[in-house]
């Protein structure tokens, strides 16, 4: 099995920064893409953040400029570095990776989720 383990949410000021940690652990082969995305209350998850294998990254038009997402993969880890925080980025941050496992000499590829980490922005 493959589990991925958030860290780092909390309570922050607008305008102040915060750093999410996602480690992936378990039956892994390889990862490809590895992500970020958020669901506020009332609101359908979105994507935040994401980034390749080869280090490219897309981001959502409401958070360039302001977060950064990184991955070490030889840690199976991924970060989002969050600066200049605003109130309507409060949700919670779910984890997200394309784990490549092989059965059979052959490689699949799983969608596996965290648990979700919660990130509150005051005003």
């Amino acid at each position: 099995q493959v589990q991925l383990v958030e860290s780092g949410g909390g309570l922050v000021q607008a305008g102040g920064s915060l750093r999410l940690s996602c480690a992936a652990s378990g039956s892994i082969f390889s990862i490809n893409a590895m992500g970020w995305y958020r669901q506020a209350p009332g609101k359908q998850r979105e994507l935040v953040a994401a980034v390749t294998s080869g280090d490219d990254t897309n981001y959502a038009d409401s958070v360039k400029g302001r977060f950064t997402i990184s991955r070490d993969n030889a840690k199976n880890t991924v970060y989002l570095r969050m600066n200049s925080l605003k109130p309507e980025d409060t949700a919670v941050y779910y984890c997200n990776a394309d784990v490549i496992k092989l059965d059979y000499g052959l490689g699949f590829i799983y969608d596996y989720w965290g648990q979700g980490t919660q990130v509150t922005v005051s005003s």
